[in-house]
């Protein structure tokens, strides 16, 4: 039996599913593995052993995303054909179910309509998980879809190799910023795709002037434009560096260095938790319980509401990220800092 992984997005999302990958690889030790992901996410996939072949679906250029697309068809036929394959979509969309049946694959697993984002991509799988409630992490709703091959798995395994020449080039560009290796390396986050997911600038002024040590290097990051100029914002008020413009792996290699990770409900959250680095998560209209940290040793800044778990990309109020404030979130990271068995010092 062969597998053709449906995960086309988001990076987070990604990384919440390669601990599925990693029980197929396990309990199929000789199985061919095939992903199916949109653009950013193929720089992921290429730090993950044990990945057959993967096929990039759409394009930014949203022209030529229908000609693509009847590539993608053409492509995946071609490579299945005659193949014993079973497709896995762990995505839950109308579009991702649709590529489940596109490729030919005579089984088609899938959650329960209930589960899916979209509900009519339930109409494209011949199996469908058992309903799970949306409180349990996302990771573990992941691995339960394998439960349809008789898996049971409950270890979170993140099989991600960083390549020795990304991180060497990490570690000089943090050198060229002033990083003395005998310090701790706090990465502050200050961005998210979403809106309602982002703390705001004076209250991350504030946490960097509260948790200003001689013993810390701390470093923004940030992802699109808009982000930059909120941390271009931030440095100009604490003089503390920002990260250059990196690419997704260096991201990855530069966290992977860090001792503790500061951040919203996004990939650099995710990112961490999976490569095991200390953090101390904000969260506002997720729910943390269903995408937070997994590790009892991390940390993570909620208050919850009558609008809790709202997951809205818009919101007038921001209630829930403006009841974080620095103080507690500094209370939080002194504490990981002294006592986070991870906490790390490169030298």
């Amino acid at each position: 039996m062969n597998f053709l992984i449906v995960r086309l997005s988001s990076l987070g999302d990604i990384i919440h599913t390669l601990p599925s990958f990693a029980a197929l690889k396990k309990n199929f030790p000789g199985a061919k593995i095939t992903w199916i992901v949109e653009e950013k996410g193929k720089e992921i996939l290429a730090l993950v052993p044990g990945i057959d072949r993967t096929f990039v679906h759409g394009t930014k250029n949203k022209k030529k995303t229908f000609k693509l697309f009847r590539k993608l068809v053409s492509d995946l036929r071609y490579s299945l054909k005659g193949k014993d394959y079973t497709a896995l979509d762990f995505q839950g969309l109308i579009k991702s179910g649709l590529i489940t049946w596109i490729s030919g694959a005579k089984k088609r697993f899938g959650f329960d309509r209930r589960n899916c984002r979209e509900s009519q991509a339930s109409l494209f799988y011949t199996d469908r998980a058992e309903t799970m409630p949306e409180t349990i992490h996302v990771i573990q709703k992941n691995l339960n879809l394998l439960r349809l091959l008789g898996i049971k798995e409950e270890k979170f395994v993140f099989p991600v190799s960083i390549p020795e020449p990304i991180s060497t080039s990490v570690l000089k560009g943090l050198r060229s910023l002033g990083f003395n290796e005998k310090k701790k390396l706090v990465i502050l986050n200050v961005g998210a795709a979403w809106k309602t997911k982002r703390w705001f600038e004076d209250r991350w002024v504030k946490l960097v002037k509260i948790i200003q040590s001689p013993d810390l290097f701390p470093i923004l990051l940030w992802g699109t434009e808009n982000e930059k100029v909120l941390a271009e914002n931030i440095s100009d008020k604490t003089e503390i560096p920002l990260v250059p413009a990196i690419s997704i792996q260096e991201v990855i290699a530069l966290i992977r260095v860090s001792s503790l990770v500061i951040t919203g409900d996004t990939f650099a959250l995710q990112a961490a938790c999976a490569l095991n680095r200390p953090v101390v998560a904000l969260f506002g209209p997720t729910n943390p319980k269903r995408n937070g940290p997994f590790n009892p040793l991390d940390k993570v800044a909620f208050h919850q509401s009558e609008c809790s778990f709202c997951y809205k990309k818009q919101c007038s109020s921001l209630e829930c990220m403006q009841k974080i404030n620095p103080e507690e979130v500094a209370e939080l990271a002194v504490e990981v800092l002294k006592t986070d068995e991870r906490i790390q010092v490169y030298q």
